[in-house]
């Protein structure tokens, strides 16, 4: 994968998130087969600082999410704990809550974690 921060900076470089940058985005993210924690975090960087979220961008960014939580089917403590602390800060939007019931609803399994967040973010 291309250096995380040189990503961020090219997929930024015009405000918006849309056709070829996805298109690079998904070819370095899933280059390995899966997005891994570098990547996931790169795109994240650019989730929270792209001036534009087009729902093109914002429909690649929660399945990259899940790709990327779901690699085993499951979602472990720490990847709940990555997901407080990095996706879901504040409070919850539209995506957000989407995202939480199809990931609960995909995983094999998630534990008191997943349900932990769940229940906090899906009141």
């Amino acid at each position: 994968m291309t250096d995380p921060q040189t990503l961020v900076k090219d997929v930024l470089a015009n405000g918006k998130v849309d056709g070829e940058e996805i298109k690079v985005l998904r070819q370095e993210l899933y280059a390995a087969g899966r997005p891994d924690r570098r990547g996931m975090d790169a795109l994240v960087e650019i989730h929270k600082r792209v001036q534009r979220v087009t729902p093109a961008f914002e429909q690649f960014f929660y399945q990259a999410l899940k790709d990327y939580l779901l690699r085993d089917g499951r979602v472990s403590a720490a990847e709940v704990a990555w997901l407080r602390g990095t996706v879901l800060t504040g409070t919850p939007g539209v995506m957000d809550a989407k995202f939480l019931r199809e990931l609960r609803g995909e995983a094999k399994g998630g534990g008191p974690e997943l349900e932990a967040l769940c229940g906090e973010f899906l009141k």
